[in-house]
């Protein structure tokens, strides 16, 4: 690649792994998966990718020193690495198994976040399960905030995921 084609490449890979990060987390409540693994995935990725390319973005950009370790690496973590772990989440999203089995789970913990851009003032609330041995928090809409203390268990329809994480789907509360 020349140099123009790489100033256009670098910034169009690091935005587009900002937004699909952002698809991610979505996708990542709904799944149950360790963060060590999407944090491995993106890290191992950012390095790898920084070991490879690294004298080309040199050579593109005119920074030199820490901040040419620092922008590079943040390119090649946000961009590669956000790619990576995105392609491997949404593979196990939407390559799932299409059966799900009904599950009930007692909820641990009670707590809420702030509702969206716009809604601040409507607050979602936020139940942790124990799930298999692992703490996993599910957010509910704003319309079950008023009754969250009287909620006991969350009914969840579990498919198992391509890679063998679990996708939550139809999650329900009960009293």
């Amino acid at each position: 690649m020349k140099k123009k084609q790489r100033k256009i490449f670098y910034p169009t890979i690091f935005i587009l792994g900002l937004f699909l990060m952002v698809w991610q987390i979505t996708i990542y409540r709904n799944t149950i998966i360790d963060l060590t693994i999407l944090f491995g995935i993106i890290f191992v990725v950012g390095i790898a990718t920084f070991l490879v390319d690294f004298k080309n973005y040199g050579k593109t950009y005119k920074y030199s020193g820490i901040g040419l370790y620092f922008y590079s690496s943040m390119h090649y973590i946000c961009g590669f690495g956000f790619i990576a772990c995105s392609i491997f989440t949404l593979t196990n999203y939407y390559l799932a198994d299409r059966t799900p089995i009904t599950e009930t789970f007692e909820i641990v913990e009670r707590t809420w976040l702030p509702g969206s851009k716009y809604h601040r003032d409507e607050k979602q609330p936020a139940f942790k399960i124990n799930y298999d041995g692992k703490l996993k928090q599910l957010v509910f809409p704003h319309k079950y905030y008023e009754n969250m203390a009287l909620y006991k268990n969350v009914e969840l329809e579990v498919r198992k995921g391509y890679f063998g994480f679990d996708i939550l789907e139809n999650k329900k509360l009960s009293y």
